[in-house]
């Protein structure tokens, strides 16, 4: 089982305090850290938030939210083994070209280290602030992967759809790992269907093996259906870091490969992350 760290990239208040959270974490043994994304957070929404009962987010709006890749570019070059990954940034309201060349770009400078987490997105006046249609971000989420998969090929690609017109060109640098890591996050709607046909992980906002076993069964029919092994799509799941080696067993019975615990968020990161590598990572 791996253990990552989440979010490195919120409530920060300066580079070194992020900076020296991911290197504690790398000497404790902690296989990954991981950020969330939202460019702005209104002061109040009409969205409702799909993973808490109060329809609302955790943060408030003047919480600093860190741009994830900024971010992990900074830890990347603090750091030699850690592995970086966004959980999720959020696709559908992006331009792809420049996700594409910025994803590649951080997985050249960190020797193969980063993992692409992208999710569709459920923040409609986020949309609205960037200039980006909310209808049909699932769809246009589908032709960004496509498309941005193409561009790390290295070769010379067109791509004609809805939502994009790319002929005859090429970017570099190109990913180190072959194929760099797309991670789909969410536990709504096509999801299943959508990690089979494009994704190398679910980044699962479930952290109960029961609800998770279930979840585990739709997607492996839903591989069935698209003709995917199951078996190539790893599994990381939150989980808040309670009861202990048993529980994180139960997880790894269901098919988990990966727990990213939500520590930054309490009091004392650090003695939290201590305590977990003492009694999980190193038991």
């Amino acid at each position: 089982m791996k253990l990552g760290l989440i979010p490195i990239n919120i409530g920060i208040a300066n580079l070194e305090q992020m900076v020296g959270v991911a290197q504690q974490a790398e000497k404790l043994g902690y296989e990954s850290v991981w950020t969330f994304e939202h460019v702005i957070v209104p002061e109040d929404y009409s969205s409702k938030y799909p993973y808490h009962p109060s329809g609302k987010m955790g943060a408030a709006p003047d919480t600093p939210f860190v741009d994830p890749l900024i971010a992990l570019t900074a830890v990347a070059g603090a750091t030699s083994t850690l592995r970086l990954g966004t959980g999720v940034n959020i696709l559908s309201q992006v331009n792809p070209l420049y996700m594409a060349k910025q994803a590649a770009s951080l997985d050249y400078l960190s020797n193969g280290r980063f993992m692409l987490g992208v999710g569709i997105g459920w923040l409609r006046e986020e949309f609205a602030a960037l200039g980006v249609p909310f209808e049909r971000r699932g769809a246009r989420f589908d032709d960004y992967v496509v498309a941005m998969k193409k561009i790390w090929s290295g070769e010379e690609f067109s791509h004609h759809s809805d939502f994009i017109n790319w002929e005859g060109f090429k970017s570099y640098p190109v990913p180190v790992q072959k194929p760099l890591p797309v991670i789909i996050g969410g536990a709504k709607g096509k999801i299943y269907e959508r990690i089979a046909r494009h994704g190398d992980g679910w980044f699962a906002p479930i952290g109960d093996p029961t609800e998770l076993a279930a979840a585990l069964g739709s997607l492996r029919e839903a591989c069935d259906a698209n003709d995917r092994d199951f078996a190539e799509i790893e599994i990381t799941s939150m989980w808040p870091g309670i009861g202990g080696i048993e529980a994180v067993q139960a997880l790894a019975d269901v098919g988990v490969s990966r727990l990213v615990v939500p520590v930054m968020g309490l009091p004392n990161p650090m003695e939290a992350m201590q305590k977990i590598s003492e009694e999980i990572i190193h038991a």
